[in-house]
């Protein structure tokens, strides 16, 4: 039960982690309602191996409320579903991923869920293995 949390450590919260996530080299895929911009990191063993950020852009989700609840489904989905992701992770290797949200409207979290759930199967063939996986420039630097 303890691999279904999600901690504030898990949050991707300093501003040069951030920039780091969205400069070039980095991969993304999409599946609509949810985009996922990711990168892979060595992995040092004092901070959790996977760090996430949920973005949901004002000019697609007008009203607050709105936006909040987007940003609740996308951290629900990945708390449950995150064990498909650690689980298959090499030891030496952290991600950062940031989910953005695509939408113009609100969608279901059902929806919202096998979104997110097929974001972390891609994101895993990708980062886990390099081989079978289209070329991505995301691989962690030695």
């Amino acid at each position: 039960m303890r691999a279904q949390t999600f901690s504030k450590a898990e949050r991707l919260c300093r501003r040069r982690d951030i920039d780091a996530l969205f400069a070039s080299g980095t991969c993304s895929v999409s599946v609509y309602p949810v985009r996922a911009v990711f990168r892979a990191i060595p992995y040092n063993n004092n901070s959790p191996q996977v760090r996430i950020l949920v973005s949901v852009a004002k000019r697609h989700l007008r009203l607050a409320v709105n936006r909040n609840r987007a940003k609740r489904q996308i951290r629900e989905a990945y708390r449950r579903n995150k064990a498909h992701l650690t689980g298959n992770l090499p030891a030496e290797t952290a991600l950062h991923i940031a989910f953005i949200w695509l939408s113009d409207k609100p969608e279901s979290s059902l929806r919202v869920g096998k979104s997110v759930v097929r974001l972390l199967q891609l994101i895993t063939e990708r980062a886990c293995s390099p081989l079978n996986a289209p070329p991505c420039p995301c691989s962690p630097t030695s």
